[in-house]
């Protein structure tokens, strides 16, 4: 029997996964003459999001082979500082929120949340 190629296997494994339940986010990067980012774009269908603007983005995906998280952070060149600042105030929140959600550990989940705020406070966030 021919042993299939890699480029089969990899059109293969894209048919099936459409053929089930699936979901899709996209996310699309233009980058200036130095590869810096200029502008980023998001999609997601199911959520009624397509191409919408922002100004960054952080994702993260864990290995499990190696238990090791992989990152992509980016955000565009005029990416306000004190943005910056809000963005990650919340995302941090956000990850105390996940952690609980995740593990039921309350007490790291609080403790987390206390960095948060003092997170806030040094930068000088007002917490709405």
């Amino acid at each position: 029997m021919p042993k299939k190629s890699l480029k089969n296997q990899n059109i293969n494994l894209k048919n099936e996964m459409k053929s089930k339940n699936s979901s899709e986010i996209k996310f699309l990067v233009e980058l200036d003459e130095n590869r810096i980012p200029e502008k980023l774009y998001w999609t997601a269908p199911d959520g009624g999001i397509n191409e919408k603007e922002t100004k960054a983005v952080m994702v993260s995906v864990w290995d499990s082979k190696n238990k090791e998280s992989l990152r992509i952070d980016l955000w565009t060149k005029d990416m306000p500082i004190d943005e910056m600042k809000i963005f990650f105030h919340q995302t941090l929140t956000a990850m105390s929120d996940t952690f609980k959600r995740a593990t039921n550990d309350e007490k790291m989940s609080d403790t987390m949340k206390d960095f948060c705020d003092f997170f806030a406070e040094k930068l000088n966030i007002k917490i709405q």
